[in-house]
């Protein structure tokens, strides 16, 4: 596939190949830190894949326990795409600058997998949402143009429009995975930027595929702040949308039959 990028550049494909999967590596097992997956069985002593959705992310973690940890579940899925981003403008820097853009994505989209399938959690990690977003903005910093900042402006604006107006996390989520590609090519147009945008956003629609049934169906659950923490032993009984609470399972009463969605967002 060429590129208009690599072209520019100028260096030596062996050159790349060594950088590339250099910060390919790097970027994966930066994105292999799940924060809801380690504050819920490191410092709660739970393992939030276990309950709710079944979904190692934030919206779920906060669903389910709530409390000043999402901030820290936050903060290590933005922090650890910022690294990866950073990482691999730094190598691509030293390379060459027609490089830093085409790295961003690159690196951004090892992060992603490295999120979502992460080797350290039996490959059982989130949807990529606040991981991706921070990815969005961080290609619109530093983009040499004003033009780099529309590929932010259209995945965040539609996502806070979306979720604000419906409610559905879920929903605006989907607009992120749908939009990134398209508004990066329009943007760039460069057709190794374009691929790894549709991975990135392909991905990000492919986990959300339960959701998109649960909206079609009238059933996903509708996103609700709240107060407080809840504790390992009673976590919240998110039900219809999000399946039952294990919890209540165990109490006794017969577990309810997962449906589609839910199979789909525990795979």
């Amino acid at each position: 596939m060429n590129s208009r990028m690599l072209e520019a550049a100028g260096v030596s494909a062996g050159w790349l190949a060594v950088a590339a999967v250099g910060v390919a590596v790097v970027a994966y097992f930066l994105g292999c830190f799940n924060g809801a997956v380690v504050v819920s069985r490191y410092i709660l002593r739970d393992d939030i894949r276990e309950h709710g959705s079944g979904n190692a992310g934030l919206t779920n973690f906060y669903r389910v326990f709530g409390g000043p940890l999402t901030a820290v579940v936050i903060l290590s899925d933005v922090l650890k795409a910022v690294a990866a981003v950073l990482f691999a403008m730094f190598i691509a820097g030293s390379i060459s600058p027609e490089l830093v853009t085409l790295s961003k994505y690159w690196g951004g989209a090892f992060c992603i997998l490295g999120h979502m399938f992460p080797c350290t959690f039996q490959f059982r990690g989130g949807k990529g949402v606040l991981s991706g977003g921070a990815i969005a903005i961080m290609i619109g910093i530093g983009g040499g143009s004003y033009q780099s900042w529309w590929v932010p402006l259209v995945v965040w604006g539609g996502f806070i429009i979306l979720a604000v107006a419906t409610k559905y996390v879920s929903l605006g989520s989907c607009w992120a995975g749908f939009s990134f590609p398209i508004v990066s090519g329009l943007v760039y147009r460069d057709s190794l930027i374009i691929l790894l945008a549709v991975i990135m956003g392909g991905l990000l629609l492919w986990k959300h595929r339960g959701n998109m049934v649960r909206i079609v169906k009238g059933t996903e659950s509708k996103f609700v702040l709240h107060k407080g923490s809840r504790s390992k032993s009673a976590p919240t009984d998110v039900t219809g949308a999000e399946g039952a609470s294990p919890a209540k399972e165990e109490a006794g009463s017969a577990p309810k039959a997962e449906s589609e969605g839910e199979k789909m967002d525990r795979q």
